[in-house]
């Protein structure tokens, strides 16, 4: 975010300031030169001369003014960073009585940034006074070189008097241009983090991908599929399963066994390092990443809303949708009821990130969302993991009549929510070491069957 605020606004006005600059400067320049050559050679070439070592002086500052620009720009992305970060996590912070160190590690950031920005502003600021010297010089050898010409009547007083008011004006945009170039370090250490974003390859290069006109069935074929975020650290070992269209699929299996990153690769986040996943007997390799998506419900653990109205929320699973339509899929959701006491209804204004909804409505209305868009292919990550009992009840009830005919992807922690599941994809160590029906996998008196019954004396799964 610093990078595209303060680093984009920081390129933008010096540029801003630069370019006009450079044009008024480099007319006076050229102007003045022109005078100076018709009224004495000679006079001009003192003047020229001393354009090298404004150049040298130039180069001597800017070759520290980048480097504490450049460290400036990174501090000012570390203080807003942590002060975003500590803003979000407020209630963490209080809870946990972490104030005076959080205020002691915004100072440290804070001195950092007023230490490199104090060197930067300091020897930047140094150029002018510099300059300005450097131009008082340059009137002085004129005026003494001029008189001894005077003096040999090469020249007279007027060219004399003449030629040092344009000599002022020649100075006065070189003088100018050292300085924006001075400046420009700071726009170019922006600049630089900026690039750094931009160069990274975009997810969305499909260099080959294909559109494909009909619609996605839903059957879905993982083969011998392995993946690692870490090219030497393997997280899925050649899972292979297959879901048939209309299919639930439940995921299950401690953290961190691969759950997750199934849905991921599915969905194209990441990129399987090896075998094949097809959908309806195509690799989804070839398949554009939005064409994949669109055939794709997600509900994530983590419910997320924009700001704007609930309708607009909803709304953004298929933008074309009528109220009735958002109206039915909230009902659907199990949303409608809780959305109608709001003082709004369907109209009521969410605050930044939802703050005004508990995590269970938010929860409610990303399955709306998910509701109207229609896909082929359901994906639910711990979609009833922030909602009571009774809710969780109805929007299993409502999940049902939304998996129907469709190919549905549930990873669950609580087994209870997945028991009427067609196939159980038992995950551990990035293997599937178990699948089946639920009564199957019980009978089989494995790894299932101990989840279950674990979960079972602790009142979790029935």
């Amino acid at each position: 975010m610093s990078r595209t605020t303060n680093d984009l606004e920081n390129v933008s006005n010096t540029l801003n300031q630069t370019v006009v600059q450079l044009i008024s400067s480099v007319f006076m320049l050229v102007g003045s030169v022109v005078m100076m050559l018709s009224l004495s050679v000679w006079m001009t070439l003192i003047v020229v001369l001393t354009v090298p070592f404004i150049t040298t002086i130039t180069k001597r500052i800017t070759k520290y003014t980048r480097k504490y620009f450049s460290a400036q720009q990174k501090s000012l992305g570390e203080v807003n960073g942590f002060v975003q970060e500590s803003i979000s996590g407020q209630r963490v912070i209080k809870v946990f009585g972490r104030e005076a160190k959080s205020l002691e590690e915004f100072r440290e950031m804070n001195e950092r940034l007023r230490a490199v920005g104090l060197k930067a502003q300091s020897i930047s600021g140094s150029m002018g006074p510099l300059m300005n010297a450097t131009r008082n010089l340059t009137f002085v050898i004129i005026a003494a070189v001029g008189g001894v010409f005077t003096y040999y009547d090469i020249i007279t007083i007027g060219i004399i008097v003449s030629f040092l008011n344009y000599s002022s004006q020649f100075s006065q945009p070189i003088n100018q241009l050292a300085n924006q170039y001075n400046l420009l370090q700071s726009a170019i250490a922006g600049a630089e983090r900026v690039f750094e974003v931009m160069e990274h390859e975009s997810e969305f290069l499909d260099e080959q991908a294909t559109e494909f006109d009909q619609k996605i069935i839903g059957d879905v074929v993982f083969d011998q599929v392995r993946f690692g975020y870490a090219p030497d650290a393997p997280v899925l070992k050649n899972v292979s399963f297959h879901a048939q269209p209309g299919q639930m699929i439940a995921l299950v299996g401690p953290t961190g066994a691969g759950k997750t990153t199934i849905i991921n690769l599915l969905t194209r986040f990441y990129e399987i390092q090896s075998g094949t996943i097809l959908i309806d007997g195509k690799d989804i390799r070839r398949m554009s990443k939005q064409f994949l998506r669109k055939q794709i419900g997600l509900v994530l653990q983590d419910a997320y809303v924009f700001s704007g109205t609930i309708r607009e929320n909803i709304r953004y699973g298929r933008m074309n949708a009528t109220d009735l339509e958002v109206e039915e899929a909230a009902r659907l959701a199990n949303a409608d009821s809780f959305i109608r006491k709001l003082p709004k209804g369907y109209d009521t204004e969410l605050k930044a990130e939802g703050s005004n909804l508990s995590q269970g409505q938010k929860q409610l209305l990303t399955i709306a969302r998910a509701v109207l868009a229609s896909p082929a292919i359901l994906i639910l990550d711990e979609a009833t993991s922030s909602v009571d009992t009774r809710t969780e009840f109805h929007i299993q009830e409502a999940m049902k009549a939304l998996m129907t005919g469709r190919t549905s992807f549930v990873i669950a922690h609580r087994l209870s929510t997945i028991c009427e599941a067609d196939t159980i994809l038992v995950i551990n160590n990035g293997k599937v070491v178990e699948q089946g029906s639920h009564e199957q996998l019980l009978t089989k008196q494995g790894f299932y069957s101990d989840l279950y019954n674990n979960q079972l004396t602790q009142g979790y799964a029935g």
